[in-house]
């Protein structure tokens, strides 16, 4: 197979976890005997630097011609004056519009080996295998009017949740679609009891479940879902929620992992395009010393393979080497908790590398 995947580094460790996943990647084009050609684009803090824009519009013509886009970090301390009028999360935001990446896609999955990592009791995350599918496009990120002002009693600011019938309907299925793939189970979470916007999604949301009777359906408000995904995360299947709300549950389950360097997310247009990214952030302060987690960018990487590209099997093996790689007692910085083997990201992306070569 023939792909052309952009890379965005962006600021901070991305450049590094990028850097592994790209190791991967070419390991598994040797493998397979396949051809991935890679473009390096700018977009965050550093484009803000070198071009004055968050994404220029060089970078979005390489990701709107390319089969899939990788993406490491943006953000971080030089650029976060909130009176600034260019920020490095507004390259984010745009390149979700224009790509029309509306589903984000985040699976949050216990490793065994992994279990004294969490924060959590072993018998509360047991059998932890979940996904969150966030809509990206719409609601507060998005919503017309925003902005700030000054007033006569100071100054103000406003932000509109705005959805759509159509925004919620084609999220819904994704998850729907994806919860018969799986443990046949969904959990819509809203706020229908306070805002109009969720009560829409509610409407919408039972109208959708009748085309899915072999999916077992259930209702649940933003507040509650916090709660259970501490007290019952084994409970969830697939969690499908607007965009406000599915940024800040995702963050909160992935500490049922241990850490948001284990945790790779898929942000999926129409058809099978889609941007691949770790859920951490830039981490700034740890930028440059090679202790980076790069398993999220590279288990994101098996995602891109699975959903963008077909090869399954490729995926599978990523997946499996990452499994072997933990269940034999090597660890990141960000997951030691004992004795075990403490590597850095070049040295985990070198084993994950020779593990699918020699596989």
């Amino acid at each position: 197979m023939q792909a052309k995947i952009a890379l965005l580094p962006g600021d901070g460790i991305g450049p590094e976890v990028v850097n592994e996943g790209v190791k991967v990647l070419n390991a598994i084009a040797q493998r397979f005997d396949h051809n991935f050609s890679f473009t390096e684009n700018l977009i965050g803090g550093i484009a803000i630097d070198e071009t004055g824009n968050p994404l220029p519009d060089d970078t979005l013509a390489a990701c709107l011609q390319a089969d899939a886009v990788l993406l490491g970090a943006v953000g971080g301390p030089k650029w976060d004056d909130p009176t600034a009028s260019v920020r490095p999360e507004q390259g984010l935001l745009r390149i979700r519009k224009e790509m029309g990446l509306f589903a984000n896609v985040r699976p949050v999955k216990i490793y065994p080996a992994l279990a004294q990592s969490s924060t959590l009791k072993p018998e509360v995350i047991a059998n932890v295998d979940m996904v969150i599918i966030r809509e990206l496009t719409g609601g507060l990120y998005f919503g017309q009017p925003q902005g700030r002002q000054d007033t006569e009693n100071g100054r103000a600011a406003l932000d509109t949740m705005y959805y759509t019938e159509g925004e919620i309907e084609r999220l819904l299925r994704v998850g729907f679609t994806l919860a018969q793939q799986r443990r046949k189970k969904i959990t819509s979470v809203d706020k229908a009891n306070v805002l109009a916007s969720s009560r829409l999604w509610r409407e919408i949301a039972h109208e959708v479940r009748q085309d899915y009777p072999d999916v077992d359906y259930e209702d649940m408000l933003v507040d509650a879902c916090a709660m259970h995904l501490i007290r019952r995360p084994g409970d969830f299947d697939v969690i499908v929620t607007e965009n406000m709300f599915g940024d800040i549950l995702s963050d909160e389950a992935s500490m049922l992992a241990g850490s948001m360097g284990m945790l790779p997310s898929a942000s999926l247009a129409e058809g099978a395009k889609g941007l691949y990214e770790p859920i951490h952030g830039s981490a700034p302060d740890i930028a440059g010393q090679g202790i980076a987690n790069p398993l999220a960018t590279i288990l994101s990487c098996a995602m891109l393979l699975r959903t963008s590209l077909g090869l399954n099997e490729e995926a599978d093996l990523i997946e499996s080497t990452v499994d072997i790689f933990l269940a034999e007692g090597y660890r990141t910085a960000d997951l030691a908790c004992n004795d075990e083997k403490i590597l850095g990201a070049t040295e985990v992306g070198d084993f994950i590398a020779q593990g699918i070569l020699q596989h």
